[in-house]
């Protein structure tokens, strides 16, 4: 085919469907020219997710929905399909690396500022999937039925009767009945499968709000000029390639050499409602909100605090004051940062041991402090801190480095 004629047919579908210039529009992207290897996290996330669909959707083509046989179908899914073993080892180890990749890309954005005008919407949208991809995991673990995921389900969707008048509704309707059975599994099954796909929905608006503003960038400080952007491609997808590839050498050694090193050995047991394991331990990425959930006495006030864990990051924009965006110029609130990181990773500890002895009372101080960072300490740093100035553009940054 002659290239004119070639030329004519793209012209004829890009008039109709403007595929080719949306292609052309974001090799011409252009971002800041100072981008660690921290911003290829979102692209890592978004390989994550395609490869958790595409797993998802081999092993749904064997999975069985049943309570009497899902168990079975995912041990003949390991044994007896080709390849079944690496499928399934790709899709459990992948939900933790996709989450590794989350909680990163968050905590980026929060040191870096990313969360303030213009691009609140963006970080709207971002929260909201991740509380997607916590409900889309959580539905994924129950679908073993193994004794984790059974009691991990009665005990997550018992949460739901605290709330008054509705509760006993809600928990019934996830139930389908009056107890976790084959109608849950039904109903966690198809939800499962759903909501990834409404993930890549909320992550196109994310990457729409993203191109609107540009990205932010370690000295927070606005693109005034091209001379402080460079195009994305090839620099940055070279650049992203590298992320790549850690990820993929940290996710390989987990496939090929530790594949259930983050399953809890309750789960590898059959279901059964008549025995209760001595500790219900939910998935790591959700122990931090886990030991929130029980730091506290009262039942309703455990899942008003474990659910505002999550929603207090829309409030962000507002409790942080500051007009300097990256922590690299607020050095007070660099250091409350990281207190607050260890904070998490404490909560994470004290989540995965049984709620006795000296972690109840951690617990409770871990809970404390994680909310007075936000209410308290988060506004009063930012109205009071004595920042560093800034640089007057990121091209002048990065010629005094």
């Amino acid at each position: 085919m002659s290239d004119n004629k070639r030329n004519k047919i793209i012209e004829w579908i890009d008039y109709r469907l403007p595929i080719f210039s949306f292609i052309k529009d974001l090799g011409e992207y252009r971002a800041p020219k100072n981008l660690s290897y921290l911003w290829s996290l979102g692209s890592i996330a978004g390989i994550g997710l395609v490869i958790q669909i595409i797993t998802g959707i081999i092993l749904a083509m064997h999975y069985t929905p049943e309570v009497s046989m899902a168990f079975n179908s995912v041990e003949h899914i390991v044994r007896d399909v080709n390849y079944g073993w690496l499928i399934r080892s790709i899709h459990a180890v992948g939900a933790s690396m996709f989450f590794l990749a989350i909680y990163i890309h968050i905590m980026r954005g929060v040191y870096y500022g990313s969360y303030k005008t213009p691009r609140e919407l963006l970080w709207f949208i971002g929260v909201i999937i991740f509380l997607a991809t916590m409900a889309t995991a959580f539905m994924g673990y129950v679908l073993p039925w193994g004794q984790m995921s059974f009691w991990g389900a009665t005990v997550i969707t018992n949460l739901f009767s605290a709330f008054p008048l509705i509760g006993e509704s809600i928990v019934e309707w996830l139930w389908g009945g009056f107890a976790v059975g084959n109608p849950t599994l039904n109903r966690f099954f198809a939800l499962h499968y759903l909501l990834p796909f409404i993930i890549i929905g909320l992550v196109m608006l994310h990457l729409v709000a993203l191109h609107q503003h540009g990205s932010n960038n370690p000295t927070g400080v606005e693109v005034k000029n091209d001379k402080d952007t460079i195009p994305f491609h090839p620099f940055y997808t070279i650049k992203d390639f590298v992320g790549f590839g850690v990820y993929f050498i940290l996710f390989a050694y987990f496939v090929f050499f530790e594949p259930d090193y983050l399953n809890h050995p309750d789960n590898f047991i059959p279901a059964n409602p008549m025995v209760t394991p001595p500790h219900i331990v939910p998935e790591w990425y959700f122990l931090p909100f886990y030991a929130i959930l029980r730091s506290i006495p009262n039942k309703l006030a455990g899942v008003v605090a474990m659910v505002s864990a999550i929603l207090i990051l829309f409030a962000l924009p507002w409790l942080d004051k500051s007009k300097v965006k990256s922590m690299a110029y607020r050095p007070l609130s660099r250091f409350f940062f990281w207190i607050f990181i260890f904070d998490s990773l404490l909560l994470g500890f004290i989540g995965g041991k049984p709620p006795e002895g000296i972690y109840v009372m951690l617990g409770a101080l871990a809970t404390f402090y994680y909310f007075t960072h936000f209410l308290l300490i988060v506004p009063l740093v930012s109205k009071f801190e004595k920042t560093l100035p800034e640089p007057e553009s990121i091209d002048k940054a990065i010629r005094r480095i």
